[in-house]
């Protein structure tokens, strides 16, 4: 009962105040655009409390339980708001925070607060939750809103009605999400000399807006639930790919200004009204144009060359409607064509994972013996180091290069210490190397240094050092995956292999978790580096890392296989670390606002630093003494 009530204080009473808290510090040290009025966001905010009461009592009244994933429910509820969404608490609460935000005017609660929330409840459910839910219940049978199925019947109403709230919404919330985050302050035109100077062409409006239309009406128009799963799946792959983009790039295009006032001038004019131009590359128009296309072109197969044809007059209509440059037309068909293209794209990802994995090579010369994969190691800290000083500037090369060094004997004491290992063998561990290099940061700030500018510099880089270095890890087996489905899961089959030497994975599919690593640390690196040259504050660069990593961590660890990682009250260690990042991550936002300074570019003078720490990172990473039976002689 105890531990009832303390975990309800956490997320009832803490948890609310410490992101309230937050919100109203962050926006003291940082200026977004705020909207809302109290109406509005009491009404979202009573929203979501409403669905997360209602949510509440259907646990408790059909299987006496609460909203406490340490202690679940005896019987799997599927009733009342259950039997319509899934994880209607969590939506719930996320909608309250909106609200909050909305109602308070607070920039930071809505743009930096409810998205972290929003995310963490997604990292959870992902990497948590979901399976545990599964372990005990078995399959759980699908909400009502849920995507369609891969039958060849007819889709009821409800799966039509799906895709309207579970794609289409969440699309344009996001899009005009972006939009209302403004124009970036360093936008560059996507128009050419040439294209910016081609005149509009008002009566194109009539194909131009065609899209909407076919969008809105395409979901009734699907005859097979296949073809619906697959309209939705690539508008949701399709977000997920290009309002990131919208976020990370700083490409704009402004609307030409339409002259006369005629019908086809003044619609043209009405569909500017609140348009931004952030929202343009790629065109979005294109994508959708091409995802109903495709639809279409099923449920019609005799008239496919026809509306492939409309989305191909719809791409010329974004140029002579003066609403997108050429460039942004072209990044919008090479965008579908990354949807489309996402399956076989990732076979060769997984194929090319699987070759990396298996390709482990030595040659030994006298005691020494040198690894083929250390040279990954040495790449990562090399060109990590690079970017880090690209960023900070050559009067940081001392302490970047010490940092470098400290990283690598931080991942090493870790290893020892927490995974505990044979006195001869020499592993490293990720987490050792985060806390050296934290210590570092603060031992120079302590002495009179730049220490967050160095932190900021270093994390921005070491996301680049993790990537490259990840294929080293899928070489040596270590961090590896459990056992997936053979569409997902890569083989090792090298008898060098940390897998196959140490466990019986050997030739059974597991999960990439390196590729997922690689994906998610560049992704963070994109962050980081935008925020940069943003001009954010240190602070917010600092605790992006550590946020954005604890959250793609926190997944990570749940499809790992690893059998030596401890596990404690249901979670991995290193989840209940990444727990830690996201919060320490929140804190070091609130520290302080002095801005990032501008990229200083690259120095030549930075190059024997880069190369040393590439050499000593090979060193460590690749060199080793099999026959020597002193402390730390292995790597294998």
């Amino acid at each position: 009962m105890i531990a009832r009530i303390a975990y309800a204080l956490v997320f009832v009473v803490l948890l609310p105040l410490l992101l309230t808290l937050w919100a109203a510090r962050l926006d003291t040290l940082v200026r977004l655009p705020a909207y809302g009025t109290p109406a509005m966001g009491l009404g979202l905010a009573i929203a979501g409390l409403g669905l997360m009461a209602l949510a509440t009592r259907e646990l408790w009244v059909r299987a006496r339980g609460l909203p406490m994933s340490p202690f679940p429910p005896a019987r799997l509820v599927t009733t009342g708001v259950y039997r319509v969404i899934d994880h209607p608490i969590y939506l719930g609460a996320v909608l309250v925070a909106a609200g909050a935000s909305l109602a308070t005017h607070s920039g930071a609660g809505l743009w930096i607060v409810t998205p972290t929330l929003a995310l963490s409840a997604i990292a959870f459910v992902a990497g948590f939750e979901r399976e545990q839910t599964r372990r005990r219940f078995g399959t759980l049978p699908p909400p009502a809103f849920a995507l369609p199925g891969a039958g060849n019947g007819p889709p009821t109403a409800t799966q039509r009605l799906s895709v309207y709230v579970l794609v289409l919404l969440p699309w344009l919330v996001l899009d005009l999400a972006v939009e209302f985050l403004g124009v970036p302050p360093d936008a560059r035109s996507t128009y050419l000399p040439w294209d910016g100077n081609l005149p509009v062409i008002p009566w194109t409006e009539v194909i131009y807006i065609t899209t909407y239309a076919a969008v809105v009406l395409a979901p009734l128009a699907a005859r097979s639930q296949r073809d619906l799963r697959r309209f939705a799946r690539s508008g949701l792959v399709a977000t997920a790919l290009i309002i990131p983009l919208y976020l990370l790039l700083p490409f704009v295009a402004e609307a030409k200004p339409v002259i006369g006032n005629g019908f086809w001038e003044n619609l043209l004019r009405l569909e500017r009204v609140g348009d931004e131009a952030v929202t343009a590359f790629p065109a979005f128009h294109v994508v959708w144009a091409c995802i109903t296309a495709r639809l279409y072109g099923s449920t019609w197969p005799s008239a496919r060359f026809a509306w492939w044809g409309l989305a191909l007059a719809v791409g010329v209509s974004c140029v002579t409607t003066g609403m997108h440059s050429l460039a942004d037309v072209v990044a919008g068909f090479a965008a579908y064509g990354l949807v489309e293209a996402g399956p076989a794209i990732w076979r060769a990802m997984r194929k090319s994972a699987e070759e990396v994995a298996n390709s482990w090579r030595e040659i030994a010369v006298g005691p020494v013996r040198f690894l083929n994969h250390g040279l990954y190691a040495a790449a990562g800290g090399a060109m990590g180091l690079a970017l880090a000083l690209n960023l900070a500037g050559p009067g940081q090369l001392q302490w970047l290069v010490t940092m470098s060094l400290v990283s690598i004997a931080g991942a090493s004491a870790w290893a020892q210490v927490i995974e505990g290992s044979p006195q001869l063998l020499r592993p490293y561990g990720y987490f050792g190397s985060v806390f050296g290099v934290v210590l570092l940061g603060v031992g120079i700030g302590a002495i009179g240094g730049d220490g967050w500018l160095v932190l900021a510099a270093f994390g921005t880089g070491a996301t680049l050092t993790q990537a490259i270095g990840r294929l080293r890890c899928l070489v040596q087996g270590c961090c590896h995956g459990r056992e997936a489905p053979e569409a997902l899961g890569i083989r090792y089959t090298h008898p060098r292999s940390r897998v196959v030497r140490l466990s019986p994975l050997g030739v059974v599919p597991l999960h990439p978790t390196q590729v997922y690593s690689i994906a998610s640390t560049l992704f963070v690196g994109a962050v980081m580096l935008r925020l940069w040259t943003l001009g954010a504050p240190l602070h917010m660069i600092v605790g992006a890392y550590f946020i954005l990593v604890g959250l793609s961590r926190f997944v990570e660890e749940h499809f790992r296989g690893e059998p030596q990682t401890a596990v404690l009250a249901g979670l991995r260690l290193y989840q209940w670390l990444a727990i830690a990042f996201v919060v320490a991550g929140a804190v070091v936002t609130t520290l302080g606002a002095d801005p990032a300074p501008p990229i200083a570019g690259f120095d030549p003078r930075i190059l024997p630093g880069v190369l040393a720490v590439g050499l000593f990172a090979y060193l460590a990473y690749g060199v080793d003494f099999p026959r020597s039976e002193r402390r730390f002689s292995r790597l294998v």
